[in-house]
């Protein structure tokens, strides 16, 4: 596996490069995780690859051995078996001459050879000589007086008297620790016809009733395998195993190594992405949220290029704002200036319009780029903010009256919809998201013949709201860059769903600031102010007679 380094993030000390920095830094990581992948998935491969070969090659050896064992132990058995039948019975044969003896003291007669028990119980010794792993016993509980009793333990015992009930059976015990295993067998040495005869006639036998047939003794064999002596027969496995222990190790290295490179990336990244989000908080200040989110997912491009579209625009004034600013300190002014644009701007945000530009107390906002819902939604859209701005702007009068301000703002708005050109304009090194066209002059132009507190349309946007709307039409007026005569609309009121009067009342003008929303009062209220307007219109209509007298 490659060690070598992955990049490292150093922060741009210019910080328009942090986006292209950024983007670099996660290419590369990426690129360097992969490789380190792909490295990771072919030793995967290589090891799971490598066990099924170790064992089979410790299974071969192993066979080897277990095969090379059995025949030493084999030619070890058979020769002393050999050598014990050439001197034991052959070489007695021949140096007894003609006359041979079948005794179980075969030693003390010359020619003489053993019985099969003797010849059992002697082989057994010779075997046990010259095999350290195989031993061979012969014994009954029944010997001849001659020889010596057997001391049985409890396999021996429970083996004997098991086979005495089934001969046919073989009997085992497993036992060893963790060093090494022993298997010892049991088998029943059955006595034939001329062991009847021989054992129930014979003086020093200690049982006569022998049958054929019957189970005199048990026939033992002891295997032991020390698992020490083999454990290096699987050295292929043990080698796999260290091979894999060390690559594990060093894997594990590795990945703590990766867990701390990328702990580290993630600290650089949210540095960075926290960097990001600071300068892109201070840029939405300065940009449309539209425009702002269509920079960030890719959509718009930032190149100086315009589109031609068909967008709503409105342009909105306050009344006398030269002469406010005489009676207020600039402090004040300020204060009261930037809460109304704060408010202003929300509203067209929340209706989807994008604030175009703040040119001292007039505010342009347009509905239809860089997102649009249509022409006819986007007139809506910009009509619906005006009534809002409006209701907000007097309900800010009435706030800023308690604080002492005498002429609180009065603003007057005109909307139209018509072709603009739309998009970047300025220089490759700074440029700025505008619109220009002759409707924005004509959204200016129809403010400006607005009542104080009013709306004024085009007859474009007329149309386009002319169901959502009630509106009379004024004199048609002239604008340089614009053919025909251009007939505008003044707003009177709203038009309900259903095609009725929206029952909202708004006046506003010198020692009148009057705004009712009769679907906001209750019964009870709606008593209160009925007797409060009929106090006002009595007083006012009993002015002239008091002037006179």
């Amino acid at each position: 596996m490659s060690t070598s380094e992955p990049p490292r993030l150093a922060l741009p000390t210019d910080r328009s490069e942090a986006p292209d920095r950024l983007a670099a830094f996660r290419e590369s990581s990426f690129k360097y995780l992969a490789s380190k992948l792909s490295v990771t998935i072919v030793l995967v491969v290589l090891i799971l690859a490598g066990l099924p070969v170790a064992v089979w090659l410790d299974l071969r050896d192993l066979s080897e051995r277990a095969l090379r064992s059995q025949a030493d132990d084999l030619t070890s058995m058979m020769t002393s078996i050999r050598s014990y039948y050439g001197s034991n019975v052959v070489g007695r044969v021949l140096a007894g001459g003609e006359k041979t003896h079948v005794l179980p003291n075969y030693a003390a007669v010359p020619g003489a050879i053993p019985i099969p028990a003797t010849l059992s119980l002697e082989l057994g010794d010779v075997i046990n000589r010259n095999n350290a792993n195989i031993r061979f016993r012969f014994f009954s509980d029944y010997p001849f007086n001659s020889r010596a009793p057997h001391a049985f333990d409890d396999f021996e015992r429970q083996a004997l008297a098991t086979l005495r009930q089934n001969p046919n059976s073989r009997v085992y015990d497993i036992s060893g620790s963790i060093f090494d295993r022993r298997v010892r067998l049991a088998t029943p040495v059955i006595m034939g016809a001329d062991c009847v005869n021989c054992h129930n006639a014979h003086p020093d036998s200690q049982k006569r009733d022998w049958r054929v047939g019957d189970v005199r003794g048990i026939v033992e064999f002891t295997i032991n395998q020390p698992i020490a002596a083999n454990i290096f027969a699987f050295r292929y496995l043990l080698v796999y195993f260290a091979v894999v222990a060390v690559i594990g190790l060093a894997f594990i290295w590795l990945q703590r190594r990766q867990a701390s490179l990328i702990q580290k990336f993630n600290l650089e990244l949210e540095r960075t992405n926290a960097f990001l989000a600071a300068v892109a908080k201070k840029i939405a200040k300065y940009l449309p949220p539209q425009l702002l989110r269509g920079i960030f997912s890719g959509q718009k491009d930032v190149l100086v290029a315009t589109e031609r579209k068909k967008l709503t625009i409105f342009f909105s004034d306050v009344v006398d704002f030269t002469a406010t600013t005489e009676r207020l300190q600039p402090e004040e002014l300020t204060a009261l200036l930037n809460e109304y644009l704060t408010e202003m701007a929300s509203i067209a945000a929340a209706h989807g319009g994008t604030v175009n530009k703040f040119v001292g107390d007039s505010i342009l906002v347009f509905f239809g780029d860089p997102e649009s819902r249509g022409v006819v939604e986007d007139a809506a859209a910009c009509l619906a903010m005006a009534f809002d701005m409006q209701r907000r702007l007097a309900e800010l009068n009435g706030k800023w009256r308690s604080r002492g301000i005498e002429e609180p703002f009065r603003a007057r708005m005109g909307i139209t919809t018509g072709f603009c050109n739309v998009g970047n304009f300025g220089s490759d090194d700074r440029m700025d998201y505008t619109i220009i066209g002759a409707e924005v002059n004509l959204a200016a132009r129809l403010q400006s013949i607005a009542q104080a507190g009013g709306i004024v349309l085009s007859y474009e946007t007329f149309v386009l709201v002319r169901d959502r709307v009630r509106a009379r039409s004024l004199e048609p007026i002239t604008l340089k860059g614009i053919s025909h005569p251009v007939v505008p609309y003044a707003v009177e009121g709203r038009v309900g769903e259903a095609g009725q009067e929206a029952h909202v009342i708004s006046e506003h003008s010198a020692g009148l600031d009057l705004f009712i929303d009769t679907r906001a009062i209750d019964a009870s209220s709606a008593e209160r102010i009925c007797r409060l307007l009929e106090e006002i219109v009595a007083t006012l209509k009993s002015r002239p007679q008091a002037a006179a007298e």
